[in-house]
């Protein structure tokens, strides 16, 4: 329960963190086109004026009519390299609720009835979140987190006193302050617990809270408890002061720690959507202390939310890149392993919140398997060692007869995890992170931590943690160089927006978003050039987090706002949905040095998956993500645009600031052949107007309708919301080649994808 963190700001980037926080912080179609297909090749002179002109798969010739734009695809001209199959990846930290609370299916709020730290918007020098101490605003924090969980207005008294009084953060009385004593004690294996008094029976303490009941009406409780004279506990749900919707009793309570599970089953009538108090009340008067509380909905897939799990899964997810983000870098794994009534609650370091370590190492491989996808591991390379970073790789690689792998399977994982990928650190450049260090100092990082993780795991691939290559060259350069040619692969977060003035015009913002992919595009091939004079053979490119990021300058006078946090194309919105799409386009241009993308982020955190009251629906740029998933392996061809080359107006700072022109043009294509011999082409219109496309294929004869898959919305900041969760969707269709000729209308703010059957399909 902290103030906003949204208000952190990455000093030498200038970004806000948009739904920064913790697991409290909860203030926090197209047209048809038709298509002509013609055998000779157009001849197309090259031109465009951009960082990414020069590039092998699209040449761009420069047109003068804004609203007419003609592609042509050489499907005989292959590129020897596959599409890497992990660019649609993502990213999880533990922020905000993206684990707890998003991805992971547990309800409740502290449910370790941990001591909460709450959270300021200031650092220590060393990257630390400061806390709060400051009543007033710890009071403000907990009103914010109890609107956000269904809390009735007339209970806010009661959650601010019971804090007061000794209750842990996020929990209220069942009863009156009167007769429910509350005082804080001591876990079996030390921690906070919860020591409760009461009167008489059926009184104990209480949450509000959301349920999936959407989906399920039975949910699995277990409690850790003892108490010196109470035998029994009770557990319900009820509706308000309404009789109980589901009850359930624990019985056999001793002086010694015990731990019971059990099922509530929900019956009335009550509906998605509704608050519920959940209530752990004594059946007779006297005491009892309690460690956790759990509850989960008996469809859990692992403990992770099914829902979620069924959308990644529908995405073909290829990658998940876990536990942070800032994070990790004071993240320690052994905290996250073992039984959970072992695990110890931390502060959380990064984020000004509580680490409960509910979700740890084999919770995160049990979701990467739910879903079908590879697990990427960053390690902590803030205050970590690389004794403890090796220890992880043998903990998740090694056989079960070595000594961590003994571990792993005394946990009940026998079997090697295989992990694969393992980072180096999470932006270690910059200030807010704990332990931030110079460049000088991470290349002395990487220069232990990469030999001891090697020594582990000789077969890992090692991302070293790369500083964005918008701004100082200085850090790469520094690691480029002094690693040399043992360099594998450099991360890069192009977290690009910054702030804009109020009085900007909302359609400018989404302009300069259309032309960031392209200066990304000419940034990396510089980076690479940079890795192949190093002495790199295979340089590789990882993008581990990705999302557009402008804010609103509020500082300009009210009355000149054009620009407002409502009209802003930001995460939510599908201006990150096509912005995704070109970046994807320009990680395939550069052939195999780009070779992942983890977007941020999974869920509740930058744009995916949304979770509000235990429902969950998509942000457009989920679609986009998933869509594209389907040219994973295929060989991309060439292409040549002909088409109205645009200027950025550079209305947000990190273009203002940093890159003195930015051209792009109109439309933006990508083509390639799937590995059963169809057709795919990618279609971007970045203008604010609809542009007529006419596409010429050479060397490839169709067979059959051509299916089109759009997403598109009629502004560039509209987003899909929980009470219209489906707004903005993509919409299938098929489409007849008519007279050999396939023509398209694209409308601006969306995205097109083509498949075109082969007449010949290849394996």
């Amino acid at each position: 329960m902290t103030g906003n963190q949204s208000g952190r700001i990455k000093a030498s980037q200038k970004n806000l963190l948009a739904g920064a926080g913790n697991g409290f912080k909860l203030d926090r179609m197209f047209s048809h086109f038709r298509i002509s297909l013609v055998i000779p090749a157009l001849s197309l002179a090259a031109g465009l004026s951009s960082p990414a002109e020069e590039s092998p798969l699209r040449r761009v010739d420069p047109g003068t009519n804004e609203t007419v734009a003609t592609l042509e695809v050489f499907a005989g001209q292959p590129a020897a390299n596959r599409i890497p199959r992990y660019l649609t990846g993502k990213f999880a930290e533990h922020l905000g609720q993206n684990i707890y609370n998003g991805m992971f299916a547990q309800i409740l709020r502290n449910p370790t009835l941990a001591a909460f730290p709450f959270a300021t918007d200031d650092m220590d020098p060393d990257g630390t979140a400061l806390f709060q101490s400051d009543r007033d605003k710890i009071k403000e924090s907990l009103q914010r987190f109890a609107a956000r969980s269904g809390w009735p207005k007339d209970e806010l008294p009661g959650l601010v006193a019971a804090y007061e009084d000794g209750l842990a953060a996020g929990w209220t009385r069942q009863g009156s302050r009167e007769d429910v004593g509350v005082s804080p004690d001591t876990g079996e294996y030390g921690g906070r617990a919860q020591r409760v008094e009461v009167k008489s029976a059926g009184q104990g303490i209480a949450q509000w809270t959301y349920l999936p009941l959407h989906r399920t009406r039975k949910y699995v409780y277990e409690v850790m408890a003892r108490s010196p004279n109470v035998t029994t506990l009770g557990i319900s749900l009820a509706p308000g002061s309404n009789s109980p919707t589901a009850l359930a009793s624990i019985s056999g309570l001793t002086a010694q720690w015990q731990k019971f599970t059990g099922t509530l089953e929900v019956s009335g009538e009550v509906s998605a959507g509704d608050a519920l108090q959940f209530a752990l009340t004594a059946q007779q008067a006297g005491q009892f202390v309690v460690q956790h509380i759990f509850l989960q909905p008996a469809d859990n897939i692992q403990g992770a939310d099914p829902d979620i799990i069924k959308f990644l899964r529908d995405a073909h997810l290829p990658l998940l890149r876990w536990p942070g983000g800032n994070f990790v870098s004071s993240y320690h794994w052994e905290d996250g392993v073992g039984p959970v009534e072992q695990r110890p609650t931390r502060p959380n370091y990064a984020w000004g919140a509580i680490e409960p370590n509910l979700f740890g190492t084999d919770e995160f491989i049990e979701f990467c398997r739910a879903v079908g996808c590879e697990p990427m591991i960053c390690v902590n390379g803030g205050d970590g060692t690389p004794e403890e970073a090796a220890q992880w790789v043998e903990y998740c690689n090694s056989a079960a007869d070595s000594p961590m792998g003994k571990r792993r399977a005394a946990n009940g994982h026998p079997e090697p995890y295989g992990v694969k990928f393992w980072e180096v650190g999470n932006e270690l450049w910059g200030r807010w992170q704990y332990h931030w260090t110079t460049p000088a100092g991470y290349l002395d990082r990487y220069q232990r931590f990469a030999p001891a993780l090697l020594k582990a795991d000789p077969g890992l691939k090692l991302l070293a943690c790369g500083a964005p290559v918008f701004w100082s060259p200085e850090w790469n350069e520094t690691l480029i160089d002094g690693v040399g040619a043992q360099l594998r692969c450099l991360t890069d977060h192009p977290l690009i927006g910054g702030s804009v003035p109020a009085s900007t015009d909302p359609l400018d913002v989404y302009r300069d978003f259309m032309a960031v992919p392209e200066i990304l595009e000419g940034k990396w091939a510089h980076t690479r050039d940079q890795m192949l004079k190093a002495g790199v053979r295979e340089p590789h490119l990882a993008i581990t987090e990705l999302q557009l990021f402008a804010n609103v300058d509020r500082g300009g006078a009210a009355g000149e706002a054009k620009l407002t946090p409502h009209n802003l194309p930001s995460q939510p919105t599908i201006t990150e949905a096509v912005y995704d799409t070109l970046v994807y386009h320009a990680a395939v241009r550069l052939g195999s040095f780009v070779e992942l993308i983890t977007h941020s982020a999974v869920v509740n955190h930058g744009a995916g998956l949304r979770k509000e009251h235990e429902r969950v629906y998509a942000n457009p740029a989920y679609y986009a993500q998933a869509g594209f998933a389907d040219f994973a392996d295929a060989r991309p061809v060439r292409v040549a645009i002909h088409c109205a080359v645009l200027q950025a107006p550079r209305v947000i700072s990190d273009l203002s600031q940093h890159v003195p022109a930015a051209a792009y043009g109109a439309v933006d294509a990508l083509a390639a052949i799937a590995t059963n011999g169809d057709l795919l082409i990618s279609l971007v219109n970045r203008q604010t107007q609809p542009v007529h496309l006419s596409t010429v294929l050479d060397d490839f004869q169709p067979a059959g309708p051509v299916e089109e898959w759009t997403l598109a919305a009629d502004v560039p900041w509209a987003a899909n919301t929980l009470s219209a969760p489906d707004a903005i969707k993509p919409v299938l269709s098929t489409l007849a080649i008519q007279n050999g000729r396939l023509e398209m209308d694209l409308n601006p703010y969306g995205i097109v994808r083509l498949r075109i059957p082969a007449q010949h399909r290849k394996a």
